[in-house]
């Protein structure tokens, strides 16, 4: 097993050019580069102030801090690898103090435990593990988004759209990744 450090930067906001150092096992982790988060964060620019921002299947973080650089209220981030999780209170914890909640865990099995309404939620799990469309079933489920959520889903570019009743809002496509902005009802 060979374990390699990655860095991703924080692009915009009050922590922009901020380096987030993580651990990635096996290559296996795959942060939203640059350019798609550039995009994301320009379609969310004016909707982040004091939100409740979630992050699932966390990864690097890279979303979380952005939103959190960007002046979300709070943002609790899910991952399930506990190297990852301890990665993330390492470097989360002391610039966004006690502004970021980092939950060990399967994302899919917090959800139905989980405390909202929230108003910003990223889902960008590993494409082939397909928790796509069940993150948006939970989320609608058990009622975790506050009226007029923004709900962001990226997935591969020839997986299907998830089937929601959220209105599509944005929608672009880079490389093999397509990103998806909704806005929920």
């Amino acid at each position: 097993m060979s374990t390699k450090k990655s860095t991703v930067r924080i692009i915009g906001g009050e922590h922009r050019g901020r380096k987030l150092q993580f651990t990635d096992q096996n290559g296996d982790l795959r942060p939203t580069g640059d350019r798609m988060r550039e995009t994301l964060f320009n379609w969310l620019q004016f909707e982040l102030r004091e939100k409740r921002v979630l992050d699932l299947f966390a990864g690097s973080g890279a979303l979380g801090a952005e939103a959190l650089s960007r002046g979300a209220a709070h943002a609790v981030l899910v991952e399930k690898k506990a190297e990852r999780a301890a990665d993330l209170s390492k470097q989360l914890k002391p610039v966004f103090a006690e502004r970021v909640f980092i939950q060990l865990a399967d994302a899919l099995k917090w959800l139905p435990r989980a405390a909202g309404p929230f108003d910003v939620v990223f889902i960008d799990p590993p494409y082939d593990i397909g928790a796509q469309q069940p993150a948006c079933d939970l989320l609608i489920e058990h009622q975790l988004l506050a009226p007029g959520a923004w709900i962001y889903v990226e997935s591969r570019r020839q997986d299907d759209a998830p089937n929601v009743s959220w209105l599509l809002q944005r929608e672009k496509t880079m490389g093999d990744a397509v990103a998806r902005l909704y806005r929920a009802s």
